[in-house]
């Protein structure tokens, strides 16, 4: 782990506006497809936030549990319906682990790169790995890095544009470490809010890296959950590892 990683830090700044930025962030597709491979069989979310994934996931009668860096983000899980029987630990994602296996282990929306490290992205795979069933798989979602749109390393982006919110991200570019240091101004009708990200951005190939050395390999990589075929212009993609024994 990078000195002084906080897991919580994040969840600080965002919880109490996490739900109202993603509104039009429809899950459909992902609960589909996770519902799918699990097949009734037990899920975990790595990073399970404020339920976006996890709570329709519930109520569609799969058990479901969860591992979330941060109290404020599962304060606000806890608040909805569903929320207070859904099973959270609260602690990092990479080490946390359950007392049990599961036939599903989801890594959503570009929570890969949260983790400050290669060693800690790494570590995560192994231990979504030591929590699956002999037949389950691990899915996770992330994007394509993009370098090419920063200017002497930095940039400035419109994040999210929606019709109650706006999101622009002044971003920083350190190659040599493959990290994003950014600070994303989140534009509501309440005001402004700083919303600070520091992203350890990884590539499709790296991933799948890591995969092999915690004993998964790669089995389908989409463009996204509603499985488009992923290709050299698509920028997210999600991606299937399965345990090799």
């Amino acid at each position: 782990m990078a000195s002084g990683f906080d897991p919580s830090e994040y969840g600080r700044h965002i919880a109490e506006v996490y739900d109202e930025l993603h509104a039009d962030l429809s899950p459909e597709a992902a609960l589909s497809v996770i519902a799918g491979y699990a097949a009734g069989g037990a899920v975990l979310e790595l990073g399970i936030g404020t339920g976006r994934i996890a709570l329709p996931l519930a109520a569609k009668g799969l058990d479901v549990e969860g591992i979330e860096g941060s109290p404020e983000m599962v304060a606000q899980l806890r608040r909805k319906p569903g929320g207070e029987a859904l099973r959270v630990e609260v602690g990092d994602f990479s080490t946390t682990t359950m007392d049990r296996r599961y036939a599903v282990v989801v890594l959503a929306y570009n929570t890969i790169n949260a983790l400050p490290s290669q060693d800690a992205q790494v570590q995560t795979f192994r231990n979504a790995a030591a929590h699956l069933d002999p037949s389950g798989v691990f899915l996770v979602e992330n994007w394509v890095p993009d370098v090419a749109g920063f200017h002497h390393g930095r940039a400035v982006r419109a994040h999210e544009v929606a019709e109650r919110h706006v999101i622009v991200e002044v971003a920083e570019l350190r190659p040599a470490e493959q990290r994003i240091s950014a600070t994303r101004l989140a534009f509501t009708a309440d005001g402004v809010r700083l919303l600070p990200v520091d992203h350890r951005y990884v590539w499709p190939a790296e991933l799948d890296l890591m995969a092999r050395l915690a004993g998964l390999h790669l089995e389908e990589r989409w463009q996204d959950w509603e499985r488009r075929p992923f290709t050299d212009q698509s920028t997210t993609y999600v991606a299937v590892y399965r345990r090799d024994d």
